[in-house]
């Protein structure tokens, strides 16, 4: 799902959220909670249904901070990675460890 935009709102069981990503692997889902957490945020996970067993089990990510936008926080710097760098767009997407905004080596 990525950072799209939109802010995504609805409910984990009882609880209402803003979902940060939907259909994700559990390696993602790991990342996220972990960063999210590290920022202060409360963090659910929820299980997507399968449509048979042998698709792959996916998640979806949410927070209980109904005015979280992952799109604003990342690109108005308010992350920080775990040694307190600041989150850029690639960090997020794991496509780098890197954090220096140096978007035109793309």
């Amino acid at each position: 799902m990525g950072l799209a935009g939109k802010h995504m709102f609805g409910s984990i069981e009882d609880t209402r959220v803003t979902f940060v990503e939907k259909g994700v692997t559990e390696d993602r889902s790991v990342f996220l909670k972990k960063l999210l957490e590290h920022n202060g945020f409360e963090v659910l996970i929820q299980e997507d249904k399968r449509k048979t067993e042998d698709d792959p089990q996916l998640y979806t990510v949410a927070v209980t901070d109904m005015v979280f936008n992952p799109t604003i926080w990342v690109f108005q710097r308010k992350l920080k990675t775990f040694d307190g760098h600041k989150v850029t767009q690639d960090y997020w997407n794991q496509k780098t460890e890197e954090t220096h905004p140096q978007y035109w080596k793309s």
